[in-house]
């Protein structure tokens, strides 16, 4: 029976969840052009607040006094509703993504996460296929050939590299024995699985940055050759929902990847059997996850600032011959090794 509590406790928690996530996309922009500066030898920008703190809401605040233009021949419905179905897929996926075990706060006991499904990793590969609905419907609908162009970009990469995101996923999971996320943290106490799955972990990093278009992997928005690809006709607030779709994106990527990989909120120092915990720093929380989706974030950003956009073929190429062969023999290496092994 659930109580009227229980129901304000998930309503507490998903706006956290969503406030957490809304403002972490508005200082990862700030975050990624402070990072590129630096790797370019630029100033950065620096001139809204302190260190340019502000930045974030200056680009706010004029992206909502922006005009909005809609195309006389577009499919005005899907026009707009295509920016937001976008970015919700974007906000739920995280529901399942522990940020800790628990808390005690005025003698109640609060667990640090939304919630724990024993089929966490199928809501993760479900709800991440759904955005790319939005986006190719953003193309169709804006009755520009470019941005429909883009739209099927982003389909045919999505159907590409989502096989080989969930194959990298298998790997984790035969290793647990479970698909709920916090299991998967928990199997991790010893030895993160980045040290047992390193080719799942390589291909988790390369799909990803697929799956978010983030470069090399960004084919569905060349603006060398589709002049902005899918949101080519979008301005004000509705481009500014894309906008907000990809860096939340990034942030639940890096959040999946760590909890997967790295041990989640785990403390690096859980690796090493009776070494005393010295104060709330080096104890396992959500301080951690947040500092490895920041290295996380770090990474994506540097990769953009460092390589090329690669060639539509090539693109496909690597998803097919390379990445999901791959997945599909990491899978198979990984699942003898158990059995062998007596697992």
């Amino acid at each position: 029976m659930v109580t009227a509590a229980q129901i304000w406790e998930w309503v507490i928690k998903s706006l956290i969840i969503i406030l957490v996530l809304t403002g972490g996309f508005a200082y990862v922009t700030l975050y990624e052009r402070k990072v590129l500066a630096r790797i370019q030898a630029r100033v950065g920008p620096n001139r809204a607040g302190p260190f340019g703190l502000l930045q974030p809401v200056a680009d706010g605040i004029k992206l909502i006094f922006k005009e909005e233009l809609t195309p006389a021949g577009a499919d005005k419905l899907l026009f707009t509703l295509a920016p937001v179905i976008t970015v919700i897929p974007a906000l739920v996926v995280t529901a399942v993504i522990p940020w800790g075990e628990s808390v005690t706060l005025f003698g109640k006991t609060y667990t640090l996460y939304l919630t724990d499904v024993n089929v966490a990793i199928l809501y993760i590969m479900a709800v991440t296929s759904i955005s790319v609905y939005g986006i190719a419907l953003a193309g169709w609908s804006s009755n520009n050939k470019y941005a429909t162009l883009g739209g099927l970009r982003a389909t045919a990469q999505m159907i590409s590299y989502e096989l080989a995101l969930g194959l990298s996923f298998v790997g984790p999971i035969l290793l647990t024995g479970s698909m709920s996320m916090l299991e998967i943290v928990r199997a991790q106490q010893k030895l993160w699985f980045i040290f047992l799955q390193p080719a799942g972990f390589v291909l988790f990093l390369a799909a990803s940055l697929a799956e978010v278009n983030r470069a090399p992997f960004d084919m569905p928005e060349a603006e060398q050759e589709l002049t902005a690809g899918y949101h080519a006709e979008y301005s004000g607030m509705k481009f500014a929902l894309f906008f907000m779709a990809e860096y939340i994106k990034m942030i639940a990527v890096s959040m999946i990847g760590a909890t997967l990989f790295l041990g989640g909120y785990l403390s690096p120092l859980t690796m090493l059997s009776g070494l005393p915990v010295i104060g709330w720093l080096f104890a396992s929380g959500p301080h951690w996850l947040f500092l490895k989706v920041a290295l996380w974030l770090f990474f994506m950003i540097w990769v953009r600032a460092t390589l090329p956009r690669i060639r539509y073929d090539r693109l496909m190429q690597l998803g097919w011959k390379i990445m999901f062969p791959l997945g599909l023999v990491n899978v198979i290496v990984t699942a003898a090794v158990i059995v062998l092994a007596g697992g």
